[in-house]
């Protein structure tokens, strides 16, 4: 009997303290803590995902190519690194037009026979 204590006494030991805490705060309340710990099991890496694929995108809204020599900038300078060319320019293209209708193109459509 002696070793089987010894050898089991984690077991011994988490057995006593659930005999001790199921009567105090009830059945209910070691359910709920479990669901609680497994809920934030599931939702801590959902949040870090959500944080990575910000981050991600934050940098790859910064990131600008140059059109002389193609080095990519992550937008901190106004020129390229590598040749010195302006990169103002890119940043411009980069945004949206204010007249959509102008660079939309008009399309006919004929039946054709």
């Amino acid at each position: 009997m002696n070793y089987f204590l010894k050898a089991n006494k984690n077991l011994l030991t988490y057995s006593l303290i659930l005999l001790i805490v199921i009567p105090i705060f009830g059945i209910n309340f070691f359910i709920s803590f479990i669901g609680n710990i497994l809920l934030l099991l599931f939702l801590i890496p959902l949040l870090l995902i959500i944080l990575v694929f910000m981050g991600f995108n934050f940098y790859k809204s910064k990131i600008n190519t140059c059109n002389s020599c193609g080095a990519i900038s992550l937008g901190l300078s106004e020129t390229c690194m590598n040749c010195g060319a302006n990169l103002e320019n890119i940043i411009n293209n980069n945004q949206f037009n204010e007249r959509p209708a102008e660079s939309t193109i008009e399309v006919k459509a004929e039946e054709v026979k």
